[in-house]
């Protein structure tokens, strides 16, 4: 390793490179426990483990927002079983853990098409977004039947419908106009774009966003992820030189 990372704690890294947001792509659930001989809930379930542990990881390193990819619009088309699962899972891991998150600082949202959830699962997300919408600690933006198309189809539409109403000038649209009207607005791009499970691909993740984003792929799967792989991305992209086109 670079001597120059050996002597730099991962906390100045963040404030020299003006680390701010770090988007994850978590792969590797199934193919953990089918390794193992376990059923994919189990792995699902350490999964949930491994998000608790990087989240406190960004806050011990000052990172202040975390996007994860949770759910996207095409694992509809996995089987109904799992479907259910991840679903129980997602509404049993926030009221379960949200009194701790809040107690911690964390401000919860949720960008995707929430309302092809249930309702009672749709109440337990906005609910959990309510209660923390003061909190000044991590941004942990949690993407639910999320996909990017989809995001930008969204944000076309509400343009396309300020335009009708005069609000918005079609001469006037802009790159940031785009920005203002998906998921993320008021959130900064990503710096720094994780995939774990060692695949060479964004799958359909932050199209829009990760365009000068830094890529980092590990080989870990997600639920082995934890806070020394943190901070081997981190130091990975100290090495980087950003260069956004120029």
């Amino acid at each position: 390793m670079n001597t120059i990372t050996e002597n730099i704690t991962v906390e100045d890294i963040v404030k020299k490179t003006n680390l701010k947001h770090i988007a994850i792509i978590m792969d590797g659930n199934r193919r953990w426990a089918k390794e193992r001989n376990l059923p994919s809930a189990i792995g699902h379930k350490k999964g949930v483990d491994a998000l608790k542990t990087t989240l406190k990881a960004c806050d011990d390193f000052g990172i202040k927002y975390l996007t994860v990819y949770a759910f996207s619009t095409e694992n509809w088309n996995r089987k109904q079983e799992e479907v259910d699962f991840l679903m129980n899972l997602l509404a049993h891991t926030i009221k379960n853990e949200l009194q701790e998150m809040h107690e911690n600082g964390v401000k919860i949202n949720f960008i995707g098409d929430l309302s092809k959830l249930s309702p009672k699962l749709q109440e337990i997300l906005f609910e959990a977004v309510e209660y923390t919408k003061d909190n000044t600690g991590v941004n942990l933006q949690i993407a639910f039947n999320y996909g990017a198309r989809d995001e930008i189809v969204y944000a076309v539409k509400n343009i396309c419908r300020k335009v009708k109403s005069g609000e918005l000038n079609e001469g006037s649209i802009t790159e940031e106009t785009i920005s203002d009207n998906i998921y993320t607005k008021n959130i900064p791009d990503p710096d720094l774009l994780i995939r774990t499970g060692g695949e060479l691909r964004v799958s359909n993740y932050l199209l829009w966003q990760i365009a000068y984003s830094e890529i980092y792929i590990t080989k870990q799967y997600w639920p082995e992820f934890n806070k020394k792989s943190l901070e081997d991305a981190i130091k990975d992209f100290y090495h980087r030189q950003r260069r956004f086109g120029v």
